[in-house]
């Protein structure tokens, strides 16, 4: 899978056309990706309801803020995986947080909210490697699909797909790099989303917060 320096012209023009209002650029944008949307979501949720709530919501973000996407860090596609997987696994958080009923069995101690957390964790990085491995050229993903998800050898691997044992092993190192690199720089664009939000939620406390002048007058003679 390439992983270019900058983002593709279409990704450029995208985001051009969504920040001058263009409908038919969103349009476009979710014929070519909600469906690696709704499946990311899908993944961490397993509600295909919710999932298809927060694919909703995921490109109503993106048509009220085109400029949160920087075309210098990577294609729309590892932003729309990023921003996505994040809001999923928060609202997986919010759903574990409710079911667990006050005073029922594991409430009230560390060890019920220790292990929800560590299967939210499970859950979203299996959905984060599967969206990865999704990404990465046929060939090694179907090599990888075989040999790691199937657990078969290299040479049953080769002799099923028509390959030798060395294509096999070289694909299966090559295609366990990219999937590496590929998880490192979608947790780094997954820590730069959070940092951008919490920004912007930090200027939207500033300014709902009352100024000198929304004092009342017992304020002011106090």
């Amino acid at each position: 899978m390439a992983t270019p320096d900058r983002a593709p012209r279409w990704d450029e023009q995208l985001q051009r056309r969504l920040a001058r209002g263009e409908e038919t650029a969103l349009g476009e944008l979710y014929d070519q990706l909600a469906p690696m949307v709704h499946g990311l979501a899908g993944r961490i949720l397993a509600d295909q309801a919710a999932a298809a709530q927060l694919t909703r919501e995921i490109f109503a973000h993106v048509w009220e803020h085109p400029e949160d996407f920087d075309p210098a860090q990577g294609s729309l596609r590892s932003w729309l995986g990023a921003l996505t997987h994040r809001r999923a696994v928060d609202r997986l958080r919010a759903r574990r947080a409710t079911e667990r009923v006050p005073g029922g069995p594991g409430s009230g101690l560390d060890g019920g909210a220790g292990a929800t957390e560590a299967e939210i964790r499970v859950v979203a990085t299996a959905a984060r490697m599967q969206y990865v491995v999704d990404s990465l050229p046929q060939p090694l993903r179907e090599t990888i699909a075989v040999t790691y998800y199937d657990g078969r050898t290299y040479q049953e691997t080769a002799r099923l797909l028509g390959i030798s044992e060395q294509a096999a092993k070289q694909r299966m190192r090559l295609g366990l790099e990219l999937l590496a690199t590929e998880l490192a720089e979608e947790r780094a664009r997954h820590d730069k989303q959070c940092d951008r939000e919490d920004d912007r939620d930090s200027r939207d406390d500033r300014d709902d917060a009352p100024g000198p002048d929304d004092r009342d007058d017992g304020d002011r003679g106090a």
